[in-house]
């Protein structure tokens, strides 16, 4: 997340899913497969982290795609791609980073 842009404007051209038009319909099967398979989970399947995927990977995985309790179709990505001091990016997942995140946000100033 670009401290001057919302999370799927990234300066770097890397979009992030948002709606859930934009979710790659490979992984919503994927995902569907292992909530299907996998009884007694204890997270979504785009919860896992997985060092190994590249940035841009990372950008499209999303860890939410589904009705909350209200009704609404939401879509959470599992990584959020933040640009760094020197330019560079990483991407902050979604729960183990959700501190780091918090900040970024706070500094772009969209957090009040």
């Amino acid at each position: 997340m670009n401290k001057d842009s919302m999370p799927n404007d990234n300066e770097a051209g890397i979009n992030q899913p948002m709606t859930p038009e934009e979710v790659d319909p490979a992984q919503k099967r994927e995902h569907k497969e292992m909530m299907a398979n996998t009884p007694q989970r204890t997270t979504n399947p785009g919860d896992r982290i997985d060092e190994s995927k590249s940035l841009e990977e990372k950008a499209q995985q999303v860890a939410v795609d589904a009705p909350d309790i209200t009704g609404d179709h939401i879509v959470v990505p599992t990584y959020f791609v933040v640009d760094e001091p020197d330019g560079s990016q990483k991407a902050l997942h979604h729960v183990k980073d959700a501190e780091e995140i918090s900040d970024v946000i706070r500094q772009a100033g969209y957090g009040g």
